[in-house]
């Protein structure tokens, strides 16, 4: 099986940064995307930003401009970098993975458990 363990969450105040990590363990032959989704408060779960195999990025509108995310492949992990953040960033923040396992050869999406990030002065 494949295990997904997030880091970084917090409190944190306006216009201050953040950076989460998530790294992924177990029978992985190769990953293909990983990505970042989060939760907030009495709301549907919303993607945040996600990264390819290679370099291709995608980010939701209202993060455009203000997260990164990115990855090391050496290492399994996947980063989400956010500068500027804002009360309305407040959410369980949760990663994804593409998981290409080892025996049997089969393709899975595994989540993490999800970390809080709460923006408040």
């Amino acid at each position: 099986q494949v295990q997904l363990m997030e880091s970084g969450g917090g409190l944190v105040q306006p216009g201050g940064s953040l950076r989460l990590s998530c790294a992924a363990s177990g029978q992985i032959f190769s990953i293909n995307s990983m990505g970042w989704y989060r939760q907030p408060p009495g709301k549907e779960r919303e993607l945040v930003a996600a990264i390819s195999s290679g370099v291709d990025t995608n980010y939701a509108d209202s993060v455009k401009g203000r997260f990164t995310i990115s990855r090391d492949n050496a290492k399994n992990t996947v980063y989400l970098q956010g500068n500027n953040l804002k009360p309305e960033d407040t959410a369980v923040y949760l990663c994804n993975a593409e998981v290409v396992q080892w025996f049997p050869r089969v393709v899975n999406v595994y989540w993490g458990q999800g970390t809080q990030v709460t923006v408040s002065s």
